[in-house]
C-alpha cells in the first residue's frame, strides 16, 4: 500500500509539473503604483502571475501579448508620469498659473512616452524650462529642455537616434532651438555631443544623409549603365562627393552709361532762352539826357528795311529775334549789341542694375569616382577557362560612359579612375548557427526532452510498481490454483512441526520440512499428473506474458 501511494503521488506530481505553464516577463522595473494596479487587474481577471527573483512580473507565455493589450486599453502601466490626461481633470476656477503648470507637466509626460517607444530606451524623463513672455524684445529668452534616458543594458544610441530625440523635443516646444536641448544617459554621459566621422567636420545628421544620398544616386546611375555591358557581378563602383553646405548672399549694383539714343530714356526736359540788348549812351550831358526815353511812335506803314535784293536786312533779323524772345525795343536801339542766354536741362533715367544672389546650400563642390572591372572569362584552345583583360577600346568607352553618367565637370575638378583587374573569389563562410546552438532548436529539444522524461517515468512506474502491484492484488486463475496447491502442501506438512527445538537443530528441522513438501508434491503428481501438468502450463504462460 505504501508503494501504491508513493506511485500515485509521483504520477500526480509529474502530471502537475508537465501542466505547469511557461512563464514570460510581462513588465519589469515597475514602480509600486503601477505594479499594484496591474496586479489588481490580473487578480480580477483570474490571470496567474508571479514575480521573478529580479522583481519582474511574469505571466504565462501564451498570454503575454493578450494581457499587454488589455492593460494598455486601461492605460497601464503609466510609467509614473502623466500626460495630457492631466488636462481632463481640470477643476473649475483653476488659476492661469496652475493651468500653465499642468500643461507643461502634460507636455513633458507625452514627450517622455514618445521617447520610451524607441527600442533601446527603457525609460525617459523630460524637463522643460519655458520662460515667461516679455513685452521687451531684449529681455526675451529662449526655452530650454533636458532629457534623461535610461538605456537597456548592452544597448547604445547612435548619433542619428540622438539627433532624432533632440529634434523631436525641439519641434514639440514653440521657439525651442535644437541647440538648447541636452540629452544624457543614466550614467550622466552627455549624449547630445556624440558625433560621427562626418559630423566632426561640422555636419549634422541631415547633411550627412544628404551626402550619402547623392553618392548612392550617382553609384546607382553608373551601375544601371554598366550592368547590361558587364553583368552585375563583374564591376564595383564607389563615389565620393564633396558637398558645400556654406551659405552666402551677395548684392551687386551696376550702372551703364547712356551712349546711344536707343539706350537713352528721358525722364524730364526743361529749356530756358532769353535775349537782351545793350543801349549806347547818347545826347547832351545833362538832366534831360538822363531822362528815360519816350517810346517811339511808329507809323502805320513802316518802310521796308530789306536790302536791294528784297531780303530782310540785319536790322530786321535782329528785330525778329527780339520779338521771338519777347523783348520790345525802340527802333533807334536796333543795331546795338545783343545778349542771348539759352539754358536746357534734360534729366535721363539712370540705367542701374541691382543683383541679389543667394548661394544655396548643398552644391556639389567636387566628385570622385572609382570603377574596377573584372577580367573576362574565356576559353582557350585547349578548352580551359582563362581570364583576359578588357580591350583598351572598350575601356575607353566605359570611361566615357561613366563620365557622362556621373555628370563629370572638369572645371569643378572632378576625377574618375577606371581599372581592370581580376576578381578574387571569396570563400563562402557559413555564418549560420549550428543546430545545437540555434535558440529555436534548443527550445524544441527542451520540450521533447521534457515529455520524453515524463514518458520514461510513467513507463518505469508502470512496469516496476503498478504492474507487480496489480498482479499481487488481482492474481490470475493459474496463480490462484498454484497458491491453493502450495497451501495444501503446507497444511499437510504443518503437523510435522517439532516443538521445543532450538539452536542448531532448527536448521535440520527446516530441511526435513522441505523434504516433506517435495515428497508431498511428488505424491500429488503421481496421483493426478494431468492436474500438475495444467498447473505448470499456467505458470509458464504467466511468466511468458
Amino acid at each position: 500500500m505504501v508503494a501504491t501511494a508513493a506511485m500515485i503521488a509521483i504520477i500526480i506530481g509529474t502530471i502537475l509539473w508537465s501542466q505547469q505553464p511557461d512563464w514570460k516577463i510581462l513588465f519589469s522595473n515597475l514602480n509600486e503604483k503601477d505594479g499594484g494596479s496591474i496586479v489588481a487587474v490580473l487578480e480580477q481577471q483570474n490571470i496567474p502571475h508571479r514575480y521573478s527573483d529580479n522583481g519582474a512580473l511574469q505571466v504565462p507565455a501564451d498570454r503575454v501579448h493578450d494581457i499587454r493589450l488589455k492593460l494598455a486599453s486601461q492605460g497601464l502601466p503609466r510609467g509614473g508620469m502623466v500626460g495630457f490626461e492631466l488636462m481632463e481633470n481640470q477643476k473649475f476656477g483653476i488659476s492661469q498659473f496652475a493651468e500653465q503648470v499642468n500643461y507643461q507637466r502634460g507636455l513633458e509626460g507625452e514627450l517622455a512616452r514618445t521617447i520610451q517607444s524607441i527600442g533601446a530606451v527603457q525609460s525617459a524623463r523630460v524637463h522643460l524650462a519655458i520662460p515667461k513672455p516679455s513685452v521687451f524684445v531684449r529681455e526675451e529668452q529662449k526655452p530650454t529642455a533636458s532629457v534623461m534616458l535610461n538605456v537597456y543594458p548592452g544597448r547604445t544610441l547612435d548619433g542619428g537616434q540622438i539627433a532624432g530625440i533632440t529634434h523631436l523635443v525641439s519641434s514639440s516646444v514653440p521657439q525651442l532651438p535644437a541647440a538648447n536641448v541636452t540629452v544624457i544617459d543614466q550614467s550622466g554621459a552627455l549624449l547630445s555631443q556624440l558625433k560621427s566621422k562626418l559630423t566632426e567636420a561640422g555636419l549634422d545628421a541631415t547633411q550627412v544623409k544628404y551626402v550619402r544620398d547623392i553618392e548612392s544616386s550617382i553609384i546607382r546611375r553608373i551601375e544601371d549603365i554598366l550592368k547590361p555591358m558587364l553583368g552585375s557581378e563583374n564591376f564595383k563602383v564607389q563615389v565620393a562627393a564633396d558637398i558645400d553646405f556654406s551659405q552666402s548672399e551677395q548684392t551687386a549694383e551696376s550702372y551703364r552709361p547712356n551712349n546711344t539714343p536707343e539706350t537713352t530714356a528721358v525722364r524730364s526736359r526743361q529749356t530756358t532762352e532769353s535775349a537782351s540788348i545793350n543801349q549806347a549812351a547818347g545826347g547832351v550831358p545833362g538832366a534831360l539826357t538822363n531822362q528815360p526815353p519816350v517810346p517811339a511812335t511808329a507809323p502805320l506803314t513802316q518802310p521796308a528795311t530789306g536790302n536791294s535784293n528784297g531780303q530782310p536786312g540785319k536790322t530786321g533779323e535782329i528785330q525778329g529775334r527780339l520779338e521771338a524772345a519777347g523783348v520790345t525795343a525802340p527802333l533807334n536801339s536796333v543795331g546795338q549789341p545783343l545778349n542771348t542766354n539759352k539754358n536746357a536741362t534734360v534729366n535721363f533715367e539712370v540705367d542701374r542694375t541691382i543683383r541679389h544672389t543667394k548661394q544655396g546650400m548643398g552644391d556639389i563642390r567636387r566628385l570622385s569616382a572609382a570603377v574596377v572591372i573584372n577580367h573576362r572569362k574565356e576559353v582557350d584552345k585547349n578548352g580551359q577557362p582563362v581570364n583576359k583583360p578588357v580591350p583598351d577600346a572598350e575601356m575607353k568607352q566605359i570611361n566615357e560612359l561613366v563620365r557622362q553618367a556621373m555628370g563629370f565637370n572638369n572645371e569643378r575638378g572632378d576625377s574618375i579612375s577606371v581599372a581592370n583587374a581580376p576578381f578574387t573569389a571569396d570563400e563562402k563562410v557559413d555564418t549560420s548557427l549550428p543546430l545545437w546552438k540555434d535558440p529555436e532548436n534548443i527550445s524544441y529539444a527542451k520540450d521533447i526532452l521534457k515529455y520524453l522524461l515524463i514518458g520514461l517515468i510513467v513507463a518505469f512506474l508502470f512496469l516496476k510498481i503498478i504492474q507487480p502491484s496489480l498482479k499481487t492484488m488481482f492474481p490470475s486463475a493459474a496463480e490462484r490454483r498454484a497458491a491453493a496447491t502450495a497451501e495444501g502442501v503446507a497444511g499437510a506438512a504443518g503437523h510435522v512441526r517439532i516443538s521445543g527445538v532450538d539452536g542448531d537443530q532448527e536448521d535440520q528441522v527446516r530441511i526435513d520440512h522441505y523434504a516433506i513438501k517435495v515428497q508431498k508434491a511428488r505424491d500429488i503428481a503421481q496421483a493426478d499428473p494431468k492436474a500438475v501438468a495444467n498447473i505448470i502450463k499456467d505458470w509458464m504462460g504467466a511468466n511468458a506474458s
